[in-house]
């Protein structure tokens, strides 16, 4: 009984890893285009808003601590420092963690298949081999399909710069909140 009872307790903290938020460690935008050589590099495609809010898409051909060179469709595009109002840089989102999510999504899931399952084995202990055994399988199968899935992905644009006086947009964050007492949810806006 207490094989079965720790797998529970297992799945129970592997299904509540998946109800937490994950936490973003974006880096803050620089201030100024001398910074720039430390997010962007030659061959980086970029959006460019311009102090006017058109934007422009292209790929850095040259940077300068006062201008940009883009190309932008084939047109060459020479951008001065005090004309970009923000630059964005589209992320390329990581395996790792469709991978790990996957695997632990495919883990829990096999798992509960069998101990959830009256029929699964007559005995404890085989009820929990077989239920780590599907936990096995589910995560390998698990993690594949997270691979395939976060591939697929691109990831977010995030804003390397933003000028002098531009405002920054509204934020809002919406989190669950599960205690032993309490369950909601956690709201939060910045501006």
């Amino acid at each position: 009984m207490k094989v079965i009872i720790s797998a529970r307790r297992i799945l129970a903290a592997g299904a509540a890893m998946l109800l937490l938020p994950v936490l973003a460690g974006a880096q803050e935008p620089v201030k100024s285009f001398d910074q720039l050589n430390t997010r962007l590099r030659v061959g980086d495609t970029i959006w460019v808003t311009d102090a006017q809010g058109r934007e422009i898409e292209g790929k850095i051909r040259d940077l300068s601590a006062t201008s940009l060179l883009l190309d932008a469709g084939g047109t060459p595009q020479d951008l001065q420092a005090a004309r970009v109002a923000t630059i964005r840089l589209q992320t390329k989102d990581s395996l790792k963690n469709g991978v790990l999510w996957g695997a632990v999504a495919g883990a829990v899931t096999g798992a509960l298949s069998c101990l959830l399952n009256p029929q699964c084995g007559g005995d404890d202990e085989i009820a929990a081999a077989v239920s780590l055994g599907l936990a096995g399988v589910g995560a390998a199968a698990g993690a594949g399909i997270g691979a395939g899935v976060d591939a697929a992905i691109k990831g977010p644009k995030l804003v390397v710069y933003r000028g002098a006086g531009t405002q920054s947009a509204a934020r809002f964050s919406l989190a669950p909140l599960i205690t032993p007492r309490h369950k909601g949810v956690a709201v939060s806006f910045a501006f």
